[in-house]
């Protein structure tokens, strides 16, 4: 054995050892933490952990850290006050604006504790066999967790008083240690790789995962789960909604409630053709729900929430998911508030493994907030003006319209706004085989409005547009900056065998963070790859997709 691959295996031994069974003394907390971006705080947080529990050490900590911090910002009083005031966090939500901000950080810094918890348990079940089952499940929680962070600091933008600053920096340590966790995470991936363990533990990463996987929700029934691709009428759905009182319900959010919590078995909702004027929310642990319409020009959710009526953008989704394995079907999702509402979101995934199929989603700006986790887009139609399409999801779009509408006098338009806040964080949003087009009202207003295929929302933001038809209307320079330089030397944009008027990338802008994209860098962002070869989860719903290149030749 030679020198290099000794010092690779001695490694990876001290990584096995911290993540299965090991102690953590001085040279091992060095190795754990050679990856991290804020090491001082790797290695006293591992340093003052308890040996006893080695498996758990890093995610412990996260642990402990959040949930004190969520109960202090939800219940407590904070060890001092305000600057200039004698107000409390309890106080300081009488304002409705910081009230609001402080509701979204309870419900995301909630998700962030489950995510901190399930990324335990796999630790704790941690086998060589089932690395890739463990790495990459582990790098999306702890990617949604970052991301959380960041939406809770997001929610108090244009709230006053002082707040908001003092949130920020309760959550400083915790976001430094969760930038910890996912670097050692990645660390951990990249050793294993390169020692490809694939081929000591029988055979290809793709049987390994299929067999570890073989027992978790995805496959507990293959059959029913395809009935996302059947036809009307092909299936029982478990409730019925209907305006005119034919079905059981008559509002979805009334057969939504009738779910069960943290089941593994579909509940297939039927929503009957009509105009449904409310704000549904699928709720964590509502997992495995199903909406299938009777198509997008015939079953619609219409609500009409937005920024300006005084609603945190989180909050003004027609429809929000939060629960895993959400899968929806042939429906009309808009949120009606117009252009002058600002950000007012139709559609809102905080979900695991949620599938959207031929669903229509109508608003102006900030149209689809693809918050969190693994998503996948097919056939769908999404309109909007300004960044219509947002977040730090694993989101891929196969197939799928994207229109831009007429924008508010001096606005410019952005199909996507993708928000990777950490540069290990698996967030990315591709554009495969979709059409990147414009409504006719586009151009009512003359001159027309600037359009542009994406900006940074956050400094590591990351954007694919490959194999899809750009119309004219994009501007040549395809990119615009957020504010200033920001994010533009860091961000990950990139442009491969596109089509249409818009297509030509010689005047597009020359960013350090532009990729030159080669077949095999693009290859990486197929769906498959994007979904580290696990995408059962999406095969299993019999929809039409494509796991590679749409267009290989």
């Amino acid at each position: 054995m030679g020198d290099m691959n000794k010092a690779i295996l001695k490694t990876f031994l001290l990584a096995a050892c911290m993540i299965s069974a090991g102690a953590a003394p001085g040279a091992e907390v060095d190795t754990m933490c050679a990856n991290a971006e804020f090491k001082e705080t790797c290695k006293k947080t591992l340093s003052d952990a308890q040996s006893s529990e080695p498996k758990g050490l890093l995610l412990s900590s996260f642990n402990t850290t959040v949930e004190n911090l969520r109960t202090a910002i939800t219940t407590s009083k904070t060890d001092g006050k305000f600057a200039d005031s004698s107000k409390t966090y309890q106080d300081a939500s009488t304002d409705q604006r910081t009230k609001g901000a402080l509701v979204v950080c309870e419900q995301v810094l909630n998700t962030t504790v489950d995510n901190i918890k399930r990324s335990m348990a796999k630790v704790d079940k941690f086998e060589v066999s089932d690395v890739d089952g463990y790495v990459d499940d582990v790098k999306v929680w702890l990617s949604a967790g970052v991301t959380c962070k960041d939406t809770c600091i997001d929610a108090f933008e244009n709230t006053t008083g002082e707040t908001g600053e003092k949130i920020k920096e309760l959550l400083k340590t915790s976001g430094e240690l969760l930038s910890n966790g996912l670097a050692i995470v990645d660390g951990v991936a990249k050793l294993f790789e390169a020692l490809d363990l694939g081929k000591l533990f029988s055979g290809s990463k793709r049987v390994l995962r299929q067999k570890v996987h073989a027992g978790v929700p995805d496959f507990v029934d293959p059959h029913k789960r395809s009935l996302l691709g059947a036809a009307p009428g092909k299936f029982t759905p478990n409730a019925v909604v209907a305006l005119d009182g034919s079905g059981k319900y008559k509002t979805i959010g009334a057969a939504i409630a009738a779910a069960p919590i943290n089941s593994t078995k579909l509940f297939i909702i039927q929503i009957k053709v009509g105009v449904y004027k409310e704000v549904v929310t699928v709720p964590g642990g509502a997992n495995n729900v199903v909406l299938v319409g009777e198509g997008p020009t015939k079953t619609v959710i219409s609500g009409s929430q937005s920024f300006v009526s005084g609603i945190p953008t989180f909050q003004t989704a027609t429809l929000a998911v939060d629960g895993d394995d959400f899968m929806a079907k042939d429906i009309k999702i808009e949120n009606s508030a117009g252009a002058s509402g600002r950000q007012a979101i139709a559609v809102r995934v905080s979900g695991d493994k949620a599938v959207f199929y031929n669903v229509e989603m109508s608003g102006h700006q900030s149209t689809l907030y693809a918050h969190i986790y693994r998503q996948f887009y097919r056939d769908c139609h999404i309109s909007g003006t300004m960044d219509i399409i947002w977040g730090d999801a694993e989101a891929v779009f196969q197939n799928c319209v994207v229109a831009v509408k007429q924008p508010l006098p001096n606005q410019d338009c952005t199909v996507t706004a993708q928000a990777r806040n950490d540069s290990r964080a698996v967030g990315v949003t591709v554009l495969q085989n979709c059409s990147i087009t414009v409504e006719k009202e586009f151009f009512a207003v003359k001159p027309a409005a600037k359009a542009y295929l994406g900006r940074p929302m956050k400094a590591f933001s990351r954007t694919i547009v490959m194999e899809s038809n750009i119309d004219g209307f994009i501007s040549p320079e395809g990119w615009t900056p957020w504010m200033g330089t920001f994010g533009l030397d860091t961000l990950y944009y990139g442009e491969y065998k596109n089509r249409g008027k818009g297509a030509a990338t010689a005047k597009r802008v020359t960013w350090k963070g532009i990729q030159k994209m080669t077949p095999d860098l693009a290859d990486k962002f197929t769906p498959a790859k994007v979904y580290d070869g696990d995408d059962s989860w999406v095969k299993n719903t019999a929809i039409p997709y494509v796991g590679g290149m749409v267009n290989p030749k």
